[in-house]
């Protein structure tokens, strides 16, 4: 309650940016994307992971806004320390060394997904175009980077770091474009879709 000028309580409540539930859904898919994104498989410098699953998937819980933050809270977590990036690293090294644009790159993909999802979550192919398209954004992002860290020509840092994902991202995209539009309807249809 606040207090108007004349000393009155004011029965007015003030509107909070998220609610209780809405915070523990983030922590909640913060929390599933620093059990997934660790897990990867070496294959170069850049390692096959499950980070923008686990971020596409967020995208369907949560929607653009709140999807994004939760990325946010997991890049912050890496950064301080907590080991949640591939291979179980963290920290500022590991963010801004040579594979860091491609967690920098996933919040413009995140972004402009989200935005699709949101949108059109119905629709699997424009969700899946979103995706791409967001996932094609992350891909210049960490190769720019990429290159420029690790002293590469781009086409040495495409075959690196983008070139051999290309199939497995397709299948994660697909993948979250088949059952996300579900998993949102389902939390739609019990009232917790945030």
């Amino acid at each position: 309650m606040t207090q108007t000028s004349n000393g009155l309580n004011n029965p007015t409540p003030v509107k909070q940016k998220f609610s209780v539930r809405q915070l523990a859904v983030i922590g909640v898919m913060t929390a599933v994307t620093c059990i997934l994104a660790p897990f990867s498989i070496p294959i170069g410098p850049v390692p096959i992971s499950l980070t923008n699953l686990a971020i596409y998937f967020s995208l369907y819980v949560l929607g653009m806004k709140k999807g994004t933050i939760s990325y946010l809270v997991y890049l912050l977590i890496g950064f301080i320390g907590v080991p949640v990036f591939s291979g179980f690293t963290s920290g500022p090294e590991k963010l801004f060394g040579p594979t860091g644009g491609y967690l920098i790159g996933f919040i413009p993909m995140a972004v402009l997904a989200g935005i699709l999802i949101d949108k059109f979550s119905s629709s699997r192919i424009i969700s899946f175009l979103g995706m791409a398209a967001g996932t094609v954004i992350c891909y210049g992002i960490g190769t720019a980077w990429l290159a420029w860290q690790a002293h590469l020509d781009w086409k040495a840092a495409l075959f690196a770091g983008v070139i051999p994902f290309i199939p497995g991202d397709v299948i994660k995209i697909a993948l979250a474009a088949i059952a996300g539009p579900e998993i949102r309807k389902q939390l739609i249809r019990a009232g917790l879709f945030c």
